[in-house]
């Protein structure tokens, strides 16, 4: 895909693992400056540049952004990729629990947008690419707080796109479904589990994936930096479903 980043300045939440890691990565190797943001950077190498910061911190999300961006001369791109999972029957789930996806999922994306729109509106370009999920389309049993969390901050993505669109900054949404990550694998207890995710369940009124794989994380990190790119430069408003049919399109 031709992507050049070269000498961009790009941001990434939820850089320590995941979608998140694998965007940040192939930013930098796109040539991006990239800064990572995540609670813990748990490996052994990182080939971008790291900060620990809370995303659901509104305090600290303002602290640790006003103090990288005296340092950068502008923001290309930001990608809100942190993201938590919290499962169980609604009313089984704890407030605590209801809360924290509501904080990290949407809250997240909200903090940073406090600190960035402004720049992005001042310099007149940018991108936003923000990672919700197909769970925002279709009702998934046990997900009632991370299905409301992803839908919430598609809607305050389609907002800020409309709000931010005059100046030139362009802001999408990639929502994948099921993808080989640790936050997926969380979710499989057996070695047959992939296989029944891929199948579907009936039972729960989950469809099966069309496509009969689940994603790998570069499937979704591609999508992130086309639209990130010079090449999606009339693009904005949208949310690219990623999911290998499971949700046939809704």
């Amino acid at each position: 895909m031709n992507t050049d980043f070269q000498d961009k300045y790009v941001w990434v939440t939820g850089a320590g693992q995941g979608i998140g890691y694998d965007t940040a990565c192939a930013f930098h190797q796109a040539g991006a400056h990239v800064i990572g943001f995540d609670q813990q950077f748990t490996g052994d190498h990182y080939p971008f540049s790291c900060l620990v910061m809370d995303v659901s911190d509104p305090h600290q999300v303002a602290e640790v952004c006003q103090m990288q961006l005296v340092q950068q001369p502008h923001l290309d791109v930001l990608v809100n990729a942190a993201g938590i999972l919290r499962i169980g029957a609604t009313d089984e789930l704890s407030f605590d629990d209801w809360q924290a996806c509501l904080n990290v999922n949407a809250g997240g994306a909200f903090n940073l947008f406090s600190q960035t729109l402004p720049l992005f509106r001042q310099q007149g370009f940018g991108s936003i690419v923000t990672v919700a999920s197909n769970s925002a389309h279709a009702p998934r049993l046990g997900m009632s707080a991370y299905g409301a969390s992803k839908a919430a901050l598609r809607s305050l993505c389609q907002t800020v796109g409309l709000e931010m669109a005059p100046y030139g900054v362009r802001c999408n949404i990639v929502s994948p479904g099921s993808t080989d990550t640790a936050m997926q694998r969380s979710l499989w207890h057996t070695p047959e589990a992939e296989q029944e995710m891929i199948n579907g369940f009936p039972e729960q009124f989950k469809l099966g994936i069309p496509l009969k794989k689940i994603a790998q994380p570069r499937e979704i990190t591609n999508a992130i930096l086309f639209l990130a790119s010079d090449l999606a430069s009339h693009i904005v408003l949208q949310d690219i479903v990623i999911d290998g049919g499971a949700t046939l399109g809704a």
